[in-house]
């Protein structure tokens, strides 16, 4: 048994819905609904009922719920009384593409804790989202994170969003001719350009994803389309004469950069003093 289906036990049953739980925690509906079978299958019960109006516990479901309550919370006074400062362990960091000042948060943070193991899993925002939901990885860097009562939050800055080609000049024939360059679906930056074109009027059917920026770059300066980043990331290229940027409505070129990490982790000591590194550069 997974301490991560009881924490989607327990969303459940606060929300009264699968699909309200998954909305929540940010999962698709079938996972949660496979987590939960799956659940029912260990322990040969029926934990859920499903009404018109949504998910009800039944008594087996309602036993697990008082011990679900009972372990979580075990497991994390456990975490907390091994937490002695000492910044011993591992950390799992996410983040986005564009986190310029991520290697020097890091080496900040591990220099002053040099016996921390740290990992970096790089993904888009919705799926770093979800793994942070989820606790499968332990803070992270995204961008536009929507508020949620389990999930600190901090803004680090906000980014203005240019639209970027190789040509001195675009058209709206441009915008609907040109292929557009992004990451794959999830990504914060991709949502702003799909919004701004769609409310335009201009649908498009060439899209090309990938998975770096460097790549994004250098398929722009070679022709292959245009795409939509955070400015200081061009910034060099647009001076030199290698891209050029163009302005887009502000209602869809502003968007944050922030740091979150779950309220409940078992790892909530380390997780703040990382935080507090994070702060110093935000501040600086």
């Amino acid at each position: 048994m997974e301490l991560k289906d009881l924490r989607i036990f327990k969303s459940v049953a606060a929300e009264g819905s699968i699909s309200r739980a998954a909305a929540e925690l940010n999962f698709v509906q079938s996972y949660i609904t496979t987590r939960m079978k799956a659940l029912e299958a260990e322990l040969d019960a029926e934990l859920l009922l499903r009404t018109a109006r949504g998910t009800v516990l039944s008594p087996d479901g309602e036993k697990l719920l008082k011990h679900a309550d009972g372990i979580l919370a075990r497991v994390d006074a456990l975490h907390e009384d091994f937490d002695d400062g000492s910044q011993k362990g591992s950390v799992t960091v996410g983040t986005v593409e564009t986190i310029t000042r991520l290697p020097e948060i890091l080496t900040a943070y591990q220099l002053c804790n040099p016996e921390v193991n740290i990992s970096v899993y790089t993904d888009v925002t919705k799926n770093i989202t979800r793994q942070i939901m989820s606790r499968d990885i332990d803070c992270a860097f995204v961008a536009d994170f929507t508020d949620h009562p389990n999930i600190n939050k901090m803004e680090i800055l906000r980014e203005r969003l240019v639209l970027i080609s190789n040509a001195p000049e675009i058209t709206m024939a441009d915008l609907k001719q040109k292929p557009m360059l992004v990451f794959k679906k999830g990504c914060s930056y991709r949502a702003k350009l799909e919004e701004w074109l769609l409310d335009a009027g201009i649908e498009k059917t060439k899209v090309k994803e990938f998975g770096t920026m460097e790549t994004i770059l250098g398929s722009v300066r070679a022709g292959l389309g245009i795409s939509l980043v955070p400015e200081a990331s061009v910034s060099e290229l647009i001076e030199t004469g290698a891209l050029y940027s163009y302005d887009i409505p502000k209602h869809y070129n502003d968007i944050s950069t922030d740091f979150i990490w779950p309220r409940d982790s078992g790892k909530r000591g380390m997780l703040e003093r990382f935080a507090e590194t994070v702060r110093k550069f935000k501040d600086a």
